[in-house]
């Protein structure tokens, strides 16, 4: 399985330090979040909150191994054209190392707060749909015009074009069924679940969702990466956190993207580097 970590605690936290730590110890992804405000419900909601892609562009540039992404970027956030061209962007001068993350968005108060777009549901699901497939467009090298209900683009270009082939991989963040599952079966790389203390039957049945949806429109279900984020608890240890590991596996999960209470720290990079048997 691979082992990702997700920064989302930035109160005292060493970024050089930890994502170097991530990068010797063989850890997958470091994800940071995008919000504004503070979002993690163990975290005070006015502490430090860094803006994810200007963190992603640092990060890129300390480490050497490690891929980079977004757990996930709201399509109201920014223009699709401009996510498209930052995270290109962060492919680039990472030499291929990046993720597009992409999702709804839900964070109301937090669009309130700052003046953000937050639409109803379903036009923030129109616009993510419209988004992938300008990021698609952009990627392929399709500059003819588009004309969707959201956006309009007369001529999109994106040069130079991302060093990752065929393009970064897309991750859908959320388990709506109607919506967001057909979404990752129709455009993405890889899934991302949650890790629900229920025995596995929520993760069970969101997999099966998603081979409904991949069957209906004709793609192989193996093609998608399953990822799921979870928590480490380093009190428990790092065979406690082996054991979920390998439950999460039998699951059908290819992927842990682990969030800790508080900020990560090189100790916590270990603990996983002891779990992971490297």
């Amino acid at each position: 399985m691979r082992i990702s970590i997700s920064v989302t605690n930035y109160d005292g936290v060493d970024l050089r330090e930890v994502v170097r730590a991530a990068d010797e110890a063989g850890v997958h992804t470091v994800w940071v979040t995008d919000h504004l405000i503070q979002a993690d419900p163990n975290a005070s909601p006015d502490g430090a909150m860094l803006e994810a892609y200007t963190t992603l562009g640092f990060l890129a540039a300390i480490s050497g191994r490690v891929r980079l992404g977004a757990m996930v970027s709201a399509v109201t956030f920014r223009e699709p054209a401009l996510l498209v061209k930052a995270v290109t962007t962060l492919d680039v001068l990472s030499g291929g190392r990046a993720w597009l993350g992409i999702g709804a968005g839900y964070q109301l108060q937090e669009a309130a707060a700052l003046g953000l777009p937050m639409p109803p549901t379903p036009e923030r699901f129109q616009r993510l749909d419209e988004a992938l497939r300008i990021a698609l467009a952009m990627w392929g090298g399709d500059q003819r015009p588009i004309q969707g209900t959201h956006y309009q683009l007369t001529h999109p270009t994106c040069y130079p074009p991302p060093a990752s082939r065929p393009h970064p991989p897309i991750v859908i963040g959320g388990t709506g069924e109607k919506h967001t599952l057909r979404l990752v079966a129709q455009y993405a790389d890889a899934c991302n679940l949650f890790d629900i203390p229920d025995g596995g039957r929520t993760v069970r049945h969101k997999l099966d969702v998603l081979a409904r949806h991949c069957q209906q429109i004709g793609r192989p279900y193996a093609d998608i990466e399953k990822t799921i984020s979870t928590r480490l608890d380093p009190a428990a240890g790092p065979s406690a956190f082996a054991e979920h590991c390998s439950e999460l596996a039998a699951l059908g999960i290819d992927h842990a993207t682990v969030i800790t209470n508080g900020p990560w720290t090189a100790a916590k990079i270990a603990m996983l580097t002891d779990a992971m048997g490297v």
